[in-house]
């Protein structure tokens, strides 16, 4: 049997029984000894329910302090996730401005065009260091979960129907994940 069956019990079984005057103390009844102990123990009761609820406050304003740290420290992370990336292009980019700066006074084509392409290379190094790698859609099977048609196009032969035709816009992995579908014209 519970507590609660107990004083429930207990408060049955005064019910019936009266209550009888303290000597001395007129017309205040002095209740019977079982229902002394029914008090004490819903105040034991009511003494518990205070602590718990004490205890449920507590750990609901810890929680919420819990979910605002863990908020904050995400946001600093992607706030620093960032920054080292940009650390790492910035020498892509001090290399483009001395290109710019020899295309603006160089009188050597060929020498333009291999600097150029060497600071291309550089960048698409920097990019595959940092897990990005190109969609191959030429001449692949048209599939919406890795392109994006453009538009459609007649063909001249069947094995091209429903393959892509032409990439206007190349589309990139970030490691198994689509940062950017590839746009594309699909035969038909």
């Amino acid at each position: 049997m519970t507590r609660k069956d107990n004083i429930e019990r207990m408060k049955q079984q005064s019910k019936g029984k009266k209550h009888t005057t303290a000597p001395g103390k007129k017309g205040k009844p002095e209740p019977a000894g079982h229902d002394i102990k029914a008090q004490e123990e819903i105040k034991a009761f009511e003494e518990k329910n205070k602590e718990l609820h004490d205890k449920y406050l507590r750990l609901s304003a810890e929680f919420d302090n819990y979910r605002k740290r863990t908020h904050r420290e995400k946001t600093e992370m992607i706030k620093t996730a960032s920054e080292d990336l940009l650390r790492k292009i910035i020498p892509v980019v001090d290399d483009l401005e001395r290109g710019l700066q020899v295309v603006n006074n160089a009188k050597d084509l060929e020498a333009v065009k291999e600097g150029m392409n060497l600071i291309y290379g550089r960048f698409r190094d920097f990019l595959k260091q940092s897990g990005i790698r190109e969609i191959e859609a030429m001449n692949e099977e048209f599939n919406t979960d890795f392109h994006e048609a453009v538009t459609k196009i007649p063909v001249p032969d069947e094995s091209q129907k429903g393959k892509v035709v032409d990439v206007i816009e190349k589309g990139y992995y970030l490691h198994d994940k689509v940062i950017r579908y590839p746009k594309v014209v699909v035969g038909e």
